[in-house]
């Protein structure tokens, strides 16, 4: 009988620790057993902490993989983004090209840490209180739910292991689970979680001194809510999970966030410090008890520095520009009216756009009248970059500017834009004030609500979520009011409403690592991918004109992109085994 140890299964059954946050004592060999971790207080805690830390942190980088940005290393020998942009990629090659290069190993390394956990603490003889394991049980839980749900969202159903695997586990006889039945456990394990007290002897909603990033009852109902809107969504349902189902969920997890203090943030600033309260946000810091910041639910990301890895050339120690906002992104952006600027576009290259002449967009002032995330989020040519000089100098990406647009240094703008979002303007070398993608708000909870809600009921239906009832549109408009839209109107038909929906979702949720995802689930990719535009400007005298460009075609859209590959070594290790291939469809290289 053959047996192996994969790299998702390494050390499956080691006595090895790996304390993230408090060191264990260990013998000077490094060997314990893990009855010796869970007889001790401290060990017990270690083994809990080393838990943690194995969700991939979102990052501004992946936009450059979506139609969000053109990066501005495509012209970089050798980058990732050329690479991406073209085709170039296999299943050996991909942990190198992608913006989180593999994190199947490190995934199942966490979910096994999780089991052990899970297990162990169930005959520890640790000195603790019931309420102590009750929490530390809970965070497992939680833990586990999370990495599987990072596994499936990038590679569709894989393996389920729920307990520690003994040392000669035969491995010739695992099987790869269905996403459905991946989500299954996933609910499953944040039903378990939220069996507990919601204290601090169990699973609570508060964050506590000292606890800023343990898992809470919020992430729990955030980790569901994603689960089963991407189990309903095109490429994984399978009638598994209906939209009626996910309504079920989505509408509990929004209202029990809701019941129990979470906000959407509507802090408004003073005009020296940022544009509105969308702005504000993304570089509010949420390690504050929730005192200010009240939508944030988990940042698993640390602080960026968009200053520096997504910057200006006028910025002190930039060290290139990054991810450039594309003129698709642009366009997409509403008037401050609600209406779209552009329906469409008349050519196969996206260079002449359909003008809305009920939206009021002007083509000679295209940067007039927007909706307000588009000035929390992008610098345009003429954009005001230090608020507090409003009347200084303006940001000058047309050709010959100080920002000017660049096809030859990476560190200009490649699209005619640069990225805005996160980003304080007073950071620099000796101010680090950027902010962080946060991995769940409760915006996005509000639109997973208003997703399922429209596929099962219809726009204006009313649903119960938990005391209160909410329709699809409803829950839109909560997310546009907040950044002073208006919102969409009643009647609109089911495909009315999805377009307007996905659109407000790609805009809310911009640079926040959900547009890769979503185009995948929705499978669209091949609509959404294949290239991308900007905007060259030339300036004469004070004159100005536009004309959009297109970049050369991508290759990186067709189905097989739907899904990473699993790594090839961990394929070939299973058909050696059983013979079964689990590679993901067109990774078979």
């Amino acid at each position: 009988m053959k047996k192996y140890k994969s790299v998702f299964l390494a050390a499956i059954v080691s006595g090895l620790l790996f304390s993230c946050n408090e060191q264990l004592d260990l013998p000077s060999d490094g060997r314990i057993t893990m009855e010796q971790v869970f007889s001790d207080y401290n060990r017990t805690r270690g083994y809990l902490n080393s838990c943690y830390g194995f969700s991939p942190a979102p990052y501004m980088d992946r936009s450059s993989y979506t139609d969000e940005a053109q990066d501005a290393d495509d012209i970089t020998p050798g980058s990732n983004y050329i690479v991406w942009y073209g085709g170039n990629i296999t299943s050996l090659t991909y942990a190198a090209y992608s913006v989180d290069k593999s994190p199947w190993g490190s995934l199942y390394t966490g979910i096994r840490k999780c089991n052990t956990f899970i297990e162990g603490i169930k005959t520890a003889t640790v000195y603790a209180t019931e309420g102590e394991k009750a929490a530390w049980t809970a965070q497992a839980h939680t833990l586990r739910a999370l990495y599987y749900l990072q596994l499936i969202k990038r590679y569709g159903g894989v393996p389920i292991f729920d307990k520690p695997l003994e040392i000669n586990h035969d491995f010739s006889k695992d099987v790869r689970a269905k996403f459905s039945d991946v989500v299954k456990f996933i609910l499953a394990d944040c039903d378990k979680a939220l069996s507990f007290p919601a204290s601090r002897d169990g699973l609570p909603w508060e964050i506590y001194d000292n606890q800023y990033g343990i898992m809470t009852r919020a992430i729990v109902y955030a980790i569901k809510s994603e689960a089963v809107t991407y189990a309903a969504s095109p490429l994984w349902s399978d009638g598994t999970y209906t939209w009626a189902d996910a309504t079920t969920i989505n509408g509990e997890a929004l209202s029990q966030c809701l019941t129990n203090g979470y906000r959407l943030f509507n802090d408004k600033p003073a005009a020296d410090i940022a544009q509105n309260a969308y702005a504000l946000y993304f570089f509010t810091s949420s390690n504050d008890q929730r005192a200010v910041d009240k939508e944030t639910i988990y940042q698993s990301g640390t602080k960026m520095q968009v200053w520096r890895y997504a910057g200006m050339p006028t910025n002190p120690g930039m060290d290139r520009t990054g991810p450039c906002p594309t003129q698709d992104l642009v366009d997409s952006y509403e008037m401050a009216n609600g209406e779209a600027p552009i329906t469409g576009y008349s050519d196969a290259s996206k260079l002449v756009p359909t003008i809305n002449s009920a939206s009021g967009y002007d083509e000679a002032n295209p940067y007039v009248g927007r909706d307000p995330r588009f000035y929390a989020s992008i610098y345009y040519n003429g954009a005001v970059r230090n608020l507090d000089q409003p009347a200084g100098k303006k940001v000058e990406t047309f050709v010959g500017g100080t920002e000017e647009i660049s096809d030859i240094n990476r560190k200009n703008t490649r699209t005619g834009y640069y990225l805005r979002k996160f980003n304080n303007y007073k950071s620099g070398q000796n101010n680090d004030a950027d902010g962080a993608v946060r991995l769940f708000r409760l915006a996005e909870l509000y639109l997973n609500f208003a997703e399922s809600a429209y596929q099962s009921a219809g726009p204006d239906v009313a649903v119960k979520t938990g005391a209160t009832t909410m329709t699809a549109r409803e829950a839109v408009n909560a997310v546009r009011a907040r950044a002073g839209m208006p919102g969409f109107a009643v009647g609109l038909t089911k495909d009315a409403f999805e377009k307007k929906y996905r659109n407000e979702r790609r805009i809310e949720l911009a640079f926040e690592e959900h547009r890769f995802f979503d185009v995948r689930r929705w499978k669209i990719l091949s609509q959404t991918d294949k290239f991308v535009t900007g905007m060259r400007i030339t300036k004469t005298g004070t004159a100005l004109s536009y004309k959009r460009f297109k970049f050369p075609d991508r290759n990186a859209w067709s189905d097989k992109y739907l899904m990473y590959p699993i790594d090839q070594t961990e394929v070939d290790k299973v058909i050696g085994l059983s013979g079964a291939n689990w590679q993901n469809p067109g990774w078979l290289d």
